[in-house]
């Protein structure tokens, strides 16, 4: 347990000591196993907090003159760690508030139980209410993708739109495509596909088709926004998440006026770096040169693009066609013009680019796109992120680095779609899927993130996904693909001070430095000495945000 006290027994520990102290008294005292992810003095054994701001951090005796009669001594056990909060660097958060609401069918492993667990939670709605969330995965009976078909006769009176894990993909029921005009004429859409069989739709829309059934959900009231971001910084904190990016998505928005909202109110215990779509550059760039770009509890400044789709919706862009679909290599769904011209108009702005690409030819070709860019607009610290980098050409890896291109990484995907990858791309090509130890190895500026909804936002699994790449179906126990397993302090840094630069935050948070914000997490086990097989078991024991505790484990 973490034992609390006005004044505490401090013993001493090897260790260096920040800065010269002050007699100012520390509003809490820590003292422990505290892993700093300062290279200049990685352990320490007393953190001090004075308001929400780092004091010191070093050795217990020298800390131990700012325990006052009102310091809260916070003496953690043998087996606990203290180490700098998590971010998490790819969220849809408010999306995925709306998930922990809606119908579950993540886990369900047959089409007779989808179909019967969506039924059952028809049951719990008045007509007309609209089925949304869902994150089915088809992968999980190892079958066909669900179609209209199933669903139909247990869904008569409420529209579906239920998305599939990655979110690249919606299925939609007959009383939804009708309420979006949708019928056996509906011609297909750039840079998305309908599915159909024997001239008949499915029910199935890919990437930017997905928009014809979306666009037709009522939007989330205020209060339903708020429930649903209430919530998501609930769970977040209780998995150790301090700072999170939310990005938008085909069928997510950016939700920047309930966050703004939230601010003005105080509730917010997440910080939160917010995107925009791309497409709405000019209108960001309006709204930073108006307003700024936020504090440390809210920023803006991002646009979030796409080059492509999913791997398992076949929609992400490869440069050769799939292994089980040799006529397909996926599409981009951008046009490289467009997507181009938006880019250089968004960075002319001082805007940052967050782009998501996954098949090797968007990889490719995004950061043609980039080297392009920096030579028309000229050099800066630009920081553009790709997101995913899923599956990467060998000689594009040194690109990263050369480019100054961010790579960010979900490492939870590698192990869900390490169990069927190598059925879509084949053996060869899955040498380089999630290839993160490929990427540390060419020098590349890695962060790492969980893609939540579209996975648990856990760091903890994130970090054991990355280090030993065992396969959620347990099949795989040595790891898949297993030369790119990655080090656990690898790891920590790219969901810690790293991901801090990835957002402009290096100054402010991702490290336990004196001035820094005192966003840090306290867990059960150390897990920097613990067996890699382990990690799943670790705990949040404690989550503070700006020094003060959002999350104690009951």
């Amino acid at each position: 347990m973490i034992r609390i006290a006005k004044t505490g027994l401090v013993i001493g520990f090897l260790g260096l000591f920040s800065r010269p102290l002050s007699a100012q008294e520390a509003d809490r005292v820590f003292l422990g196993k505290i892993y700093t992810e300062n290279t200049q003095q990685p352990w320490a054994e007393a953190l001090a907090i004075s308001e929400d701001t780092i004091m010191a951090v070093g050795l217990a005796r020298d800390i131990r003159p700012l325990i006052g009669a009102q310091t809260n001594v916070i003496e953690l056990s043998e087996e606990q760690l203290l180490l700098p909060g998590f971010i998490d660097s790819h969220t849809h958060l408010v999306d995925g508030g709306t998930r922990l609401f809606s119908v579950q069918l993540r886990e369900v492993k047959t089409p007779e139980a989808f179909i019967e667990t969506l039924g059952a939670y028809a049951q719990t709605l008045k007509p007309g209410e609209w089925i949304t969330g869902g994150n089915w995965d088809h992968q999980n009976w190892k079958g066909d993708m669900p179609t209209r078909h199933w669903i139909d006769s247990v869904t008569p009176d409420n529209p579906v739109a239920i998305t599939r894990m990655d979110g690249h993909t919606i299925l939609a029921n007959s009383l939804a495509m009708k309420l979006a005009g949708i019928n056996e004429g509906q011609q297909d859409i750039a840079g998305g596909e309908i599915l159909r069989k024997d001239g008949q739709l499915l029910g199935l829309f890919k990437d930017n088709a997905k928009q014809l059934i979306t666009d037709k959900i009522p939007p989330m009231s205020m209060e339903q926004k708020e429930k649903a971001l209430m919530a998501a910084m609930d769970y977040m904190a209780e998995n150790g998440v301090t700072s999170i990016v939310s990005l938008t998505g085909t069928g997510f928005g950016s939700y920047y006026d309930v966050y703004e909202k939230a601010r003005k109110e105080n509730k917010l215990i997440t910080r939160i770096y917010a995107a925009k779509d791309i497409e709405n550059w000019e209108e960001l760039g309006e709204e930073v040169k108006r307003d700024g770009k936020g504090d440390l509890w809210l920023r803006r400044g991002a646009l979030k693009g796409f080059m492509d789709g999913s791997l398992g919706a076949h929609t992400a862009a490869f440069k050769e066609p799939f292994s089980d679909t040799p006529t397909d290599s996926g599409f981009l769904v951008v046009d490289e013009e467009t997507m181009y011209e938006r880019m250089k108009g968004a960075d002319s702005l001082g805007l940052h680019l967050i782009v998501h690409a996954i098949g090797d030819r968007s990889v490719s070709t995004f950061l043609d796109m980039v080297a392009q860019l920096e030579k028309e607009n000229g050099p800066r610290d630009r920081r553009i992120r790709m997101e995913h980098a899923q599956h990467v050409s060998t000689e594009d890896f040194k690109r990263f680095k050369a480019l100054g291109v961010i790579a960010s990484m979900q490492p939870y995907h590698a192990i869900d779609d390490g169990r069927w990858a190598e059925e879509v791309i084949g053996s060869e090509r899955a040498k380089n899927a999630f290839a993160m130890k490929s990427m540390f190895d060419n020098e590349a500026k890695v962060i790492f993130g969980s893609d939540w909804h579209v996975a648990p936002a856990s760091p903890i699994l994130g970090i054991y996904a990355a280090v030993t790449r065992r396969t959620i179906d347990n099949e795989r126990p040595d790891g898949w693909v297993p030369e790119q397993k990655v080090t656990v302090p690898q790891a920590i840094r790219a969901y810690t001070i790293d991901a801090a630069y990835g957002i402009f935050e290096e100054n402010s948070r991702g490290s336990l430095e004196v001035g820094k914000l005192a966003d840090f997490v306290v867990l059960d086990q150390n897990i920097l000495t613990i067996k890699p097989n382990d990690l799943p078991d670790v705990e949040v024991l404690s989550t503070y945000v700006g020094g003060r505790e959002v999350y104690h484990k009951p």
